[in-house]
């Protein structure tokens, strides 16, 4: 992969971040508000001329059900609905916020069965899909560096038992395994006992990959002069581990997260579409996704796939990133679970 791929890749994460923090004021609507006359409605266009050709500042027309059996919307063309910036602490809304303008609300990516914005939705739910896969790949990494670190650092028989175990992990197809774990505990939990819930499992199915690299990287690393020189001079054990040996592994495990971060997603996305992750109405990619995959649905409405577009960009962009990653890795090593 280039340098030009690996910017590239920067550049959407980038952008996925400065989305998901600011979600809340990017979003034109709550996640949860429903436009009971627009359910299916499609994505709606802005416009800066009239039908006459001539030039207004951007604006929409707002949307009419033309038939309820098809579900089929046409723009109202008498009626301007202007967008207006920076007001209400958001970036763009509509005349709706305004007094004595024109209401309607803007669909940007359209409006689900319920007639709630896909677009907030999608924003707002990146906080919980990106949030419980990047707390899992944090556990795992750390579940991870401090199994493989010993088992490195001291060898033998602890060496040994340790990597039976992340042997065992590894053999299971783990995305069952997660839920079984899942289906195990209780269905109704908070959203707050769900997303720990699902970090939780993700990152005990995730250690033995980082943990068998870790192991790898100390026990080439443990019989250099620098480990030795530090022993000779009488470093305890602990400090060699933590300031000397573990910083080997630090690029290691900034590749592993890369690899790790989109297993993750997609394992979040796959929790919450069976029916054992976050659940309606509470807005997850996962969940979204469970509405278009009933039978015609998407012949229908194919903009409720938008939280797979977004599954989609937030992979490719790790993907690009992760093309830096050493030789010695082998990007099956790390999705071949999720």
């Amino acid at each position: 992969m280039t340098s030009r791929g690996v910017r590239a890749g920067m550049v959407l994460l980038a952008v996925i971040a400065v989305v998901t923090a600011a979600a809340s004021a990017i979003a034109p609507h709550d996640p949860g508000r429903q436009f009971p006359d627009l359910s299916y409605a499609p994505p709606m266009r802005p416009h800066v001329f009239d039908d006459q050709g001539r030039l207004h500042r951007p604006f929409i027309y707002p949307l009419r059900l033309a038939d309820r059996l098809e579900h089929r919307f046409v723009e109202d063309r008498s009626v301007r609905v202007p967008l207006v910036w920076l007001a209400s602490g958001s970036p763009v809304t509509t005349g709706a916020s305004i007094q004595s303008m024109p209401s309607s609300p803007w669909l940007i990516l359209g409006a689900d069965a319920l007639g709630r914005d896909i677009f907030a939705r999608v924003v707002l739910g990146a906080r919980l899909s990106l949030g419980v896969s990047i707390v899992a790949t944090a556990g795992a990494l750390l579940l991870g560096a401090i199994i493989g670190a010993f088992a490195g650092f001291h060898g033998g028989r602890l060496d040994d038992a340790l990597m039976r175990v992340a042997d065992f992990v590894l053999v299971l197809p783990a995305i069952y395994i997660v839920i079984v774990l899942r289906a195990a505990m209780p269905l109704v939990l908070t959203t707050a006992q769900v997303f720990w819930t699902m970090a939780g499992i993700l990152s005990l199915a995730g250690w033995p990959y980082p943990a068998r690299g870790v192991r790898a990287v100390l026990a080439a690393e443990r019989g250099k002069e620098y480990a030795e020189a530090a022993r000779a001079l009488g470093a305890s054990p602990l400090r060699i581990l933590l300031r000397h040996l573990l910083p080997a592994a630090r690029g290691y495990l900034v590749v592993q997260a890369t690899l790790l971060l989109p297993a993750f997603i997609l394992a979040e996305a796959t929790l919450s579409f069976v029916g054992f992750g976050f659940a309606e109405p509470t807005p997850s990619w996962g969940v979204m996704l469970h509405e278009a995959a009933q039978a015609g649905v998407l012949a229908e409405a194919p903009w409720l796939l938008a939280p797979a577009g977004a599954i989609v960009i937030s992979v490719l962009g790790l993907y690009l990133v992760s093309a830096t990653k050493p030789s010695g890795l082998t990007r099956h090593e790390a999705l071949n679970p999720l």
